[in-house]
């Protein structure tokens, strides 16, 4: 799985992508060092909606009971911010995407990975999840050539991504459409009259899934571990074809498009995300205790961090066989950080 996944990435050609400011939410935004008696957590747009309130929750108490510090968390409405937040050590651990990572290891070398959560298997062999370019079910037939879906179809559509600092929804998916029609500028691919007619950023992954069965716009990326608790694949969500459809009872944003379907028109695997530390504002035995903690069958096996799919309160993750936490250094990320030049 992972020799596919380098195969892909290094396909996609994928380049980093400059930070921009916006706004977070936090009880506390000063900054801790490791002799405070607090911590701070911040959290991606995707696990900051309201539905995610139970996991950051147990994450918060986890990391408190852990290190015996007070810890605050964070949430965000926009990705630059956790990026920001983690790098200058006004949080000192974060929940964050490859290139979140990899963009705020690029502000601050104190930004490390400690943690990821396996694949089915437990081990870091299938630790990826999914990362798609779709388009509502009911126009898909329209972006077929000779009976097969064609990528090449979407030139000229109204495109949502997710942020330009998202792995998943926006940096693996420009990357590959940069490569598949040979751009020169990736950034043309997030102005409006470029490469699309207009581009909108939802601001996380149901955002942008949302922006596309509204009909906001024609095309959409997203990933699939932000949307599971809302709805499933009916078919084989590794291929081209991939059909994911909205639960009848899912909770906002979906209520409004409860039952439509999107159709992947492209697929690309993406490796896990990490639990970063500020090593600023972190020890060397806070983080030792809080590997310990997170790998514990303790945590493993409560649904608030591992949920089932179809549980009615979402998890920090999905539970798919015997995910788990598992440590990890900065090491593992190597195949996405050659991808993207660092």
């Amino acid at each position: 799985m992972m020799k596919i996944f380098k195969k892909t990435l290094l396909a996609a050609g994928l380049v980093g992508v400059a930070l921009s400011a916006a706004g977070c939410q936090s009880a506390d935004s000063t900054g801790n060092s490791a002799s405070n008696k607090s911590l701070s957590v911040v959290f991606l747009p995707s696990d900051s909606a309201k539905e995610a309130t139970a996991a950051r929750t147990a994450v918060a108490k986890e990391l408190s009971k852990a290190t015996g510090k007070k810890v605050t968390v964070k949430t965000t409405t926009d990705y630059n911010v956790a990026v920001q937040a983690i790098a200058s050590g006004k949080a000192q651990i974060a929940m964050m995407g490859a290139e979140g990572y990899i963009q705020a290891k690029k502000q601050s070398k104190d930004v490390v990975p400690i943690l990821t959560h396996s694949g089915k298997s437990g081990t870091l062999s299938d630790a990826q999840y999914r990362s798609y370019i779709m388009v509502p079910k009911d126009k898909a037939a329209s972006y077929k050539v000779n009976g097969k879906y064609d990528i090449h179809k979407i030139k000229g559509k109204r495109m949502s991504f997710v942020s330009n600092t998202s792995t998943s929804g926006f940096a693996i998916p420009a990357g590959a459409l940069q490569q598949t029609f040979k751009l020169k500028n990736k950034d043309d691919l997030s102005q409006n009259g470029k490469f699309f007619s207009k581009v909108l950023f939802g601001g996380s992954h149901q955002g942008s899934a949302v922006n596309l069965l509204k009909g906001d716009s024609d095309v959409a990326a997203f990933d699939d571990t932000d949307l599971v608790q809302y709805g499933k694949f009916t078919n084989d969500a590794s291929k081209v074809g991939a059909d994911f459809k909205i639960n009848k009872d899912a909770a906002a944003p979906f209520d409004a498009v409860r039952g439509k379907e999107s159709i992947a028109l492209a697929v690309y695997p993406v490796q896990n995300e990490p639990v970063l530390v500020n090593k600023k504002g972190v020890t060397k035995t806070e983080i030792n205790k809080i590997v310990k903690a997170f790998t514990s069958k303790q945590v493993t096996n409560d649904p608030k961090f591992f949920a089932p799919a179809d549980a009615k309160v979402r998890g920090m993750f999905t539970k798919d066989g015997n995910t788990k936490f598992i440590a990890i250094s900065d090491k593992w990320y190597a195949p996405t950080q050659k991808i993207l030049g660092e």
